[in-house]
Parts: C-alpha cells; sequence; structure tokens
C-alpha cells in the first residue's frame, strides 16, 4: 500500500550549483564567504539557494571544518533576563552565517557539563555559557579546544573571553539608594556562590561582596544578612516567607534577580503586606516584567542586550582565529527607581 504522500528529496550542493549554472566548487566558496567571490557570483548561488530552499547540512559542513551553528548554555528559560541576552546575540548575528541554538540544563553542575559536551560533540563552532554552574575545570578543558564565552563569572583565563556587569558596585547602587529612603533592615536575596567548583567570582559572590561592603560603608555591618535562595520565583518566594515571618523582619529586600524579587512580591502579598509602604523590595537584570504598570520593580540594569550582543561579537572573533588574547568587558550598573521602594514603615 502506497503512503499519501513520499518524503521530499533533500536538495544538495550539486542541485543548487545545477541551478545557478555554476560548478559546485563556486558554490562551496560562497557558503564559505571565500575571498575573491565576485557580488555577481554571491547574488546568483544566494538566489538558487533561496529557491530550491536549500539548507547546507549541519554534519557534512562539520566534517568541512564548520557547522555554522553557536551553543548557549542558560540554567531555565523562566529568568526574563536571559531573554534581553539572547535577543543581543540573535541581533548581533542577524546578518551573518550562524544559527544560535539554546540549551537549557536547570541548575545542576552535572547537567550543566553534559549538556556543553553534547553541543561539542554535535561540532558548534562556538559556546556562550551564562552564568554555568558546572565547575571552572571543565569550562577551561572545553574552552581549550572550543572558542567559548562566558558571561557572569569574573574569573579571568586565557582561554575564554568574559562579559561581566559590575555586580559590586551594582549591589552599592542599592543600598546607597535605600539608605537615603532611611532604610537599615535590608536583606540579600541572592544564589548560592558556586567556591566548591573552583569558581572563585561568579555574579553571587561579587554581588554579596558589594552588598556587604556598601552596609559597612553606611554604619551597617551588624545590620548585614543574607539569605540564600534559586533565582527563580519559587525561589524568591520561599526566601520571602522566611524572612518576612521571621524575627525582626527586613523593611526591604534586595534580590539577585528580578524574577526572585517577584516571587519575594508574592510572599509579602500573600501575607498581606504592601510594597512599598510595609516593606520595599529591589529586583536586578532590569527586565521587561520589571516595568509593566501593575508591577513597576525598582531594579538594576546591567544592559542584557548588550552583554549578548559583546558576547557574540567576542565568540565569532575567537571562531574566526583570534587566540593571541583573552578579553573581559565590564557593563556599568545603573538604578532604575520605580514604585516598589518607598520609606521604612514607622
Amino acid at each position: 500500500m502506497q503512503q499519501g504522500s513520499q518524503r521530499r528529496k533533500r536538495v544538495t550542493i550539486t542541485d543548487v550549483a545545477r541551478h545557478a549554472g555554476v560548478s559546485t566548487a563556486a558554490v562551496s566558496k560562497v557558503m564559505r564567504n571565500a575571498y575573491g567571490v565576485s557580488a555577481a557570483m554571491q547574488e546568483k548561488v544566494r538566489a538558487a539557494m533561496a529557491e530550491l530552499d536549500y539548507r547546507p547540512h549541519a554534519a557534512a559542513r562539520g566534517m568541512r571544518g564548520r557547522t555554522y551553528t553557536i551553543g548557549v548554555l542558560l540554567d531555565n528559560i523562566r529568568n526574563a533576563f536571559f531573554a534581553d541576552i539572547l535577543d543581543g546575540i540573535q541581533d548581533e548575528l542577524h546578518s551573518s552565517e550562524y544559527t544560535v541554538l539554546i540549551g537549557a540544563a536547570g541548575f545542576g553542575a552535572e547537567a550543566q557539563s553534559k549538556t556543553i559536551r553534547s553541543m561539542v560533540d554535535r561540532q558548534m563552532d562556538g559556546l556562550v555559557l551564562i552564568a554555568p554552574g558546572t565547575s571552572r575545570a571543565d569550562v577551561l578543558a572545553m574552552a581549550d579546544t572550543t572558542p567559548t564565552v562566558v558571561i557572569g563569572h569574573h574569573d579571568p583565563s586565557d582561554l575564554h573571553d568574559s562579559v561581566v556587569d559590575a555586580d559590586g558596585a551594582g549591589a552599592g547602587l542599592v543600598v546607597d539608594h535605600l539608605v537615603s529612603l532611611g532604610h537599615r533592615r535590608i536583606t540579600l536575596v541572592s544564589a548560592q556562590g558556586t567556591r566548591s567548583s573552583k569558581w572563585t567570582r561568579t555574579p553571587e559572590i561579587v554581588l554579596t561582596n558589594g552588598y556587604t561592603e556598601a552596609m559597612g560603608r553606611h554604619g551597617l555591618a551588624a545590620e548585614t544578612r543574607v539569605c540564600r535562595a534559586a533565582y527563580s520565583d519559587e525561589g524568591g518566594y520561599k526566601a520571602g516567607m522566611s524572612l518576612l515571618t521571621g524575627e525582626h523582619p527586613p523593611t526591604a529586600i534586595m534580590a539577585g534577580a528580578d524574577v526572585a524579587a517577584l516571587g519575594v512580591w508574592r510572599a509579602a502579598h500573600e501575607l498581606g503586606l504592601r510594597v512599598p509602604q510595609d516593606v520595599s523590595i529591589v529586583g536586578y537584570n532590569n527586565t521587561a516584567v520589571a516595568d509593566l504598570a501593575t508591577v513597576q520593580l525598582t531594579s538594576v540594569d546591567q544592559a542584557g542586550h548588550n552583554m549578548g550582543a559583546t558576547a557574540a561579537r567576542l565568540l565569532i572573533e575567537r571562531v574566526e582565529g583570534r587566540r593571541e588574547h583573552a578579553v573581559q568587558t565590564s557593563m556599568t550598573p545603573r538604578l532604575v527607581v520605580r514604585g516598589s521602594t518607598g520609606r521604612p514603615p514607622g
């Protein structure tokens, strides 16, 4: 019995060459953006590729040396800040041949390592790792053979480029703002730094150090308090419930990510507390949700789109041959004050 439809035969480079009336070598040169290919040849071959809906076979391209795919590792897709970074990466690569593939691996180091290895096994040309939770040794081993850019971690390396935010300065901006409003009991909600994985300057560690230093600068060292929680709505909610129902609850809570700050807000709402009349809440990342009319969350902007675009640019430089030096680029944070912060109660 014949099936109602048959699978369409995949278009090959030979089909493109025949359709364009050129040699397969000419098509190959156009696909590789080889030096010396005329504009007319480029136009003729690319028109044929579009008409035939030709898609290069990734595995075959990998055997020839490049697959034109970039792998991006992140821990989850619910953190809106990652969307800003991904938009920056996509916009930077928009006019290039490169395709971005995303691996959302969860928070576990083992799962993240597995995802990174899978990307390398699939011969992706380069990797962008967003605040990786896997060990530094694993990242360095991978970066030694595959062009890599790490976003978030401040640890320098000769093997990969880094794009970071001045997280310590960002924490200082928040503490300065809250102290100016009259707050003293200011608590930081931050993810656990991964010192056990040999990263010594993760965003969480740098943020915590900046917060501690700023509290000391204002004579509030005795009020310093850090609550560890995952950067998720549930993590922020659990931290908020614990802090706001405990003894001497804070009058202001700063979270290291907007998504966690909104979880704290949910806890405050369930407890019948008003924001900012009863408790002020500050986030970090300044994602689109922070500016919603019903939210208006005070947050630190660390230029996520620019971070992503910079990471993509640096990675393509590495993919295309830069090896002589590593680059670390730092974004300057700014505090965006909205309606979630005010004077402390009483």
